[in-house]
């Protein structure tokens, strides 16, 4: 097991939690769950962790879903049963369908609406009467923000530009519990990438850690509330966000601070979160709680929990990293900001969709398919 520095986390019940909420710690909410119960229990924590509080109804709310691969994989995008088991809550509980907005958006190697099918969010968002929407069809504008941001405005000096329909929504990230090769961890924060940022986002892989910053700044001038409800049901160890190692955990998280859920993620992984750049900055500036001492979990006792996770490179994030950070650097822009950049996403889908997933991915799926979540998967058909 490793031995986190700042491991102090403790559970606390519900009352003696409820008297320290106020004394400026975040909470988490974090449930053990099973194939048979994921669905309803998706709304207990939820309910728990405060979501009602969080998101005003009478507000539109985005559910911004992750879509890491156009095809299934397990731990790597948003399960069916935690799309389920939010929409089924917000319903229960009285939000209109109409002002439910299911999004996601493509990357240089991805398709929304096709990755929307393969994981089967479709059908359930039919079930609920939600029109899921591609942030590429929708409307681009230059947005200026108030607060200076540390990369982004570096990265696209001639203007960032967002979903003109995220502007004054709530928003609800699903993300799920796993690390990646480019940030250690990846969770609500990172969730906002795939929202906030055009397809060429890519870009920002170089400063991920400083972007990620950015993105919470963005965030919190975007969006009258932010909630993020984590599925740790299967987990992802290794060569994130793609090429992983699916792993059974059982869990599920939610809470309202994007920083404190990815931090109590990474130390339910093995990470010390303040050792994590990212949540190091978020923290320091006032963006959310990282140090484990200011975070207050409720539900499961995880002062034990320990994944062992390592956080691996994948050969394209290997090769990423060679050409933006390594020896191949004085070939960036003729590489990867020019003409010449169609290799890029050409070598990504041949070495995942071709060589990879067909391989070493299919045995793994096998594996999955044989257990209970592989078995609940395959009843969202």
């Amino acid at each position: 097991m490793n031995q986190l520095k700042h491991r102090k986390l403790k559970t606390r019940n519900s009352s003696e939690a409820g008297r320290e909420i106020g004394l400026n710690k975040s909470k988490v909410v974090v449930l053990k769950t099973s194939p048979a119960t994921v669905v309803a229990d998706y709304g207990e924590l939820m309910r728990r962790a405060g979501y009602r509080d969080a998101i005003d109804p009478k507000i539109p709310t985005l559910l911004k879903l992750n879509l890491s691969w156009t095809k299934y994989f397990p731990a790597c995008s948003s399960q069916p049963w935690q799309v389920h088991g939010v929409v089924k809550t917000m319903i229960d509980d009285g939000y209109e369908p109409s002002k439910i907005i299911p999004v996601e958006n493509k990357t240089v190697v991805t398709n929304p609406v096709r990755g929307a099918r393969n994981n089967r969010w479709m059908k359930i968002l039919d079930r609920y009467g939600l029109e899921f929407v591609p942030l590429p069809e929708v409307k681009w504008v230059k947005h200026q923000f108030s607060e200076p941001l540390l990369k982004l405005g570096e990265i696209f000096p001639e203007g960032i530009e967002i979903p003109e329909m995220f502007l004054g929504k709530n928003v609800v990230h699903l993300p799920t519990v796993k690390t990646h090769g480019h940030s250690t961890t990846t969770g609500a924060i990172k969730n906002s990438f795939g929202g906030l940022l055009k397809t060429v986002r890519h870009y920002a892989h170089k400063y991920m850690h400083e972007v990620l910053v950015d993105l919470m700044i963005m965030q919190k001038e975007l969006h009258p509330a932010v909630f993020a409800v984590m599925d740790g049901t299967v987990a992802g160890n290794g060569a994130g966000p793609r090429t992983m190692l699916p792993v059974e955990k059982d869990y599920i998280l939610a809470g309202s601070d994007s920083v404190a859920i990815d931090s109590v993620a990474a130390l339910m992984m093995g990470f010390d979160p303040m050792t994590i750049p990212y949540l190091r900055m978020c923290h320091e500036r006032g963006l959310g709680v990282a140090h484990p001492d200011e975070i207050e979990v409720q539900g499961e006792d995880i002062e034990g929990v320990d994944f062992g996770f390592k956080v691996k490179r994948s050969f394209v994030i290997w090769g990423d990293q060679l050409i933006r950070k390594g020896w191949l650097q004085p070939l960036e822009r003729l590489l990867l900001h020019s003409p010449l950049v169609v290799w890029a996403p050409l070598a990504s889908n041949i070495y995942h969709d071709v060589f990879w997933y067909p391989t070493v991915g299919r045995s793994r799926i096998r594996r999955f398919n044989k257990g209970k979540w592989g078995r609940l998967f395959e009843s969202y058909r």
